[in-house]
């Protein structure tokens, strides 16, 4: 979902940002997965399409390849610290340019109902602005 909720944010930016490809990967991913039909559904109420998602675990490539990257929960950025040794520069929580007051994490609504990958949601798209503004520093 945060994909597919960054780009379609990126539309609407200067070509600077609107020409950065975002991608998706899972530390605990299997290649190939389709996206939850919550998560396709929580996504479909907002006017974006997800049904195309496949998943894909993070790899060394993926990430020498980005500029920045973004998890949901601490343990996840912990788990890329203990995995991988060329993390790029820039590793931030989804929501970490929030207040603090606001929560830092996303927490993951796998295997729950409609209504938590509609909160997930929501946290994310609350996340978004400040990611824009912060991406507007790096390019």
């Amino acid at each position: 979902m945060a994909q597919k909720l960054l780009e379609h944010a990126l539309q609407n930016e200067s070509p600077s940002l609107s020409s950065l490809e975002v991608k998706s990967a899972g530390v605990a991913a299997y290649p190939g997965d389709r996206a939850s039909e919550n998560a396709v559904r929580a996504l479909k109420k907002v006017g974006i399409e997800l049904e195309d998602h496949r998943s894909q675990p993070v790899t060394s490539n993926l990430l020498a390849e980005s500029l920045a990257v973004f998890c949901m929960t601490e343990n996840h950025r912990r788990l890329l610290n203990a995995q991988f040794s060329n993390l790029p520069e820039h590793v931030y929580l989804i929501r970490e340019f929030l207040p603090a007051e606001k929560g830092r994490e996303v927490p993951d609504p796998f295997g729950a109902d409609l209504e938590a990958y509609e909160a997930c949601r929501d946290s994310m798209v609350e996340a978004i602005p400040p990611i824009l503004r912060f991406l507007k520093t790096l390019v």
